[in-house]
């Protein structure tokens, strides 16, 4: 598949309307890749690359970046000493950590967002393999212009920029082939019009089932949510699928568990599924649901990427819609793209309710404004208001 990675028609190139990146590595051949990379790009402009974070430190006032690319592993100071210091010298900075694939530079990176990084992305090993990947190329330059341009935006900075779904621009990410197997069925309209989201009435049936997906800035939000729902877990099997690689999503089932009080972990292929569990698609694996002699069980999947994604939260939704129907209580978070829309569409089409986080409190609400969009949701809640809607519907309450 060919992927572009051109700035979109009608992105304003002034220069005072460009992403001001600074990168920090200590590797000169990854500093020149990813300055190249940037600079490809009208809507960005490098101002500052450093080869330690001291240097990009004293650097941030005079440099004034609106995006810092931060590698994890630096001698002499590290990406997570660096942080907390280059967020006090500018409040709106978007800070992305860059890591190899280690357990260590997982845990680290996902501490990083708990302390104030925007988001994470993984690393090829060796300058090869780095220089010949096309996904990291992607991946990087479509989250600084994401997370970018959003930031500068709520800062109150004026920028002609595109403007993350739900903003009135989207950029539609093209699917690969085996996502047209997730074909949406027609849904009684209860769609958006002029910008105005229109809400589905909430199911009768109480909920049996939580399905949560999550992109770009997810895992704060499902600590956050998981730490709040303890009632639910005990009653009720919790399935998530966060977009990320392996080793980090082992280490997102641990801090889920400490955040939840119960069992999470990374789910297990013919795995029957309890109440009392959480479990989180693997890395670099489609999670399903199906029934295997009456139990469900989890089957994991290394098929095609969808939506550019493996593990795909269609995947898991549309399963979990032929198994357990109006059970289905879906869940959709912060997260670039489009990835959980033709699920949620088929969780709706099978008597289950649907419930998105709001714009305001997303990270990127590309994930959740599609389903909102779409007219696919109950309820379109701000973060700290997720939980406590959960708990509702799965003991009774409708409101």
């Amino acid at each position: 598949m060919t992927i572009a990675l051109t700035a979109p028609a009608g992105v304003c190139t002034r220069e005072r309307d460009r992403l001001r990146i600074m990168v920090v590595d200590d590797a000169v051949v990854v500093r020149a890749m990813i300055r190249r990379w940037v600079e490809a790009e009208p809507d960005m402009q490098v101002v500052a690359c450093a080869c330690g974070a001291r240097e990009a430190i004293d650097q941030m006032e005079r440099k004034d970046p609106d995006v810092v690319i931060l590698d994890v592993t630096m001698p002499e100071m590290d990406g997570i000493s660096a942080l907390p210091r280059l967020l006090e010298k500018k409040r709106n900075l978007v800070v992305l950590m860059v890591s190899t694939l280690t357990r260590r530079n997982a845990e680290i990176s996902l501490q990083a967002l708990s302390l104030g990084a925007a988001d994470y992305i993984p690393k090829p090993e060796g300058d090869r393999e780095l220089m010949s990947s096309s996904s990291f190329q992607r991946e990087l330059i479509d989250k600084i212009r994401v997370l970018g341009f959003r930031r500068k935006q709520s800062g109150g900075e004026r920028a002609a920029a595109p403007t993350i779904p739900g903003n009135g621009f989207r950029r539609e990410l093209a699917l690969a082939d085996d996502a047209s197997k997730l074909d949406a069925p027609s849904i009684a309209p209860a769609a958006a019009e002029a910008g105005n989201i229109v809400l589905r009435p909430v199911p009768s049936t109480k909920p049996r089932v939580l399905l949560i997906g999550a992109s770009t800035g997810g895992p704060p939000a499902l600590n956050a949510v998981l730490g709040a729902i303890g009632r639910v877990i005990d009653h009720a099997p919790v399935l998530i699928t966060q977009h990320m690689p392996s080793t980090f999503t082992t280490i997102l089932a641990e801090h889920l568990s400490r955040a939840s009080g119960r069992p999470a972990a990374e789910a297990r292929d013919g795995e029957r599924i309890r109440a009392g569990h959480i479990y989180v698609a693997p890395g670099g694996l489609h999670m399903r649901v199906a029934r295997c002699n009456g139990e469900a069980v989890i089957v994991l999947d290394d098929g095609p990427l969808i939506h550019f994604c493996k593990p795909a939260v269609d995947t898991l939704f549309v399963s979990a819609a032929a198994l357990w129907g109006a059970w289905n209580l879906g869940l959709v978070m912060t997260g670039m793209g489009c990835d959980g829309s033709l699920g949620a569409a088929q969780l709706v089409a099978a008597g289950g309710c649907v419930m998105v986080q709001d714009e305001e409190s997303s990270a990127v609400w590309g994930m959740p404004g599609r389903v909102a969009q779409a007219g696919l949701a109950s309820a379109v809640l701000p973060l700290d208001q997720i939980a406590p809607k959960v708990v509702r519907l799965f003991f009774g309450g409708r409101s």
